[in-house]
């Protein structure tokens, strides 16, 4: 029996990241909803509204034996721009943050050691500022919203933006995927 953990990030619209983590090899389930804010189950418009504190996240089930936290983390921050606050491209609000939910301390302190590794780096040539928060809740989005680019790859978001980083992702992962999903 496969033992799984379970990750909670955000990094932009939650199409993207869902998009590309849920063809990593190891990952059991990629689904896309909220976390990080003060309201009770909250809707895709009140989070877009922007006054519910709530971000676009992905919750990931994955097998640690197969993908490491510390290397999903790192997959997760070439997805998105973690040096922008409340913005990714034109994505503009707080529901776009980059933010990792953690489920535990020692996720926790994996997260604070992969941004250290990243900011060091300077790949992006500005400092992270990804929030690292424990989850408190994590809400579904609704049904429209999971496996939303493999549902709609030709809506114009899915082939503007989300084509062309899940197209990345696959290309530079390409031996991490699962069979078939390359």
């Amino acid at each position: 029996m496969m033992a799984t953990e379970t990750a909670t990030l955000g990094g932009g619209c939650f199409w993207c990241i869902e998009g590309a983590l849920r063809h990593l090899d190891g990952v059991s389930r990629a689904e896309s909803g909220y976390a990080g804010g003060h309201v009770d189950n909250p809707t895709y418009e009140q989070v877009c509204g922007k006054k519910t504190g709530h971000a676009e996240v992905v919750q990931i089930d994955f097998d640690p034996a197969k993908v490491s936290y510390a290397d999903l983390l790192r997959m997760f921050f070439t997805l998105h721009d973690p040096t922008t606050k409340d913005r990714q491209g034109n994505d503009i609000g707080p529901q776009y943050r980059s933010i990792i939910l953690t489920h535990s301390p020692e996720q926790e302190a994996t997260a604070r050691e992969v941004i250290a590794e990243i900011d060091a780096s300077g790949i992006w040539g500005a400092r992270a500022v990804t929030e690292v928060v424990p989850l408190d809740r994590f809400w579904p989005g609704e049904a429209e919203h999971q496996d939303y680019f493999a549902r709609n790859p030709w809506a114009g978001y899915c082939r503007v933006i989300v084509a062309p980083k899940v197209a990345k992702f696959r290309k530079t992962f390409a031996d991490r995927l699962k069979k078939g999903a390359a």
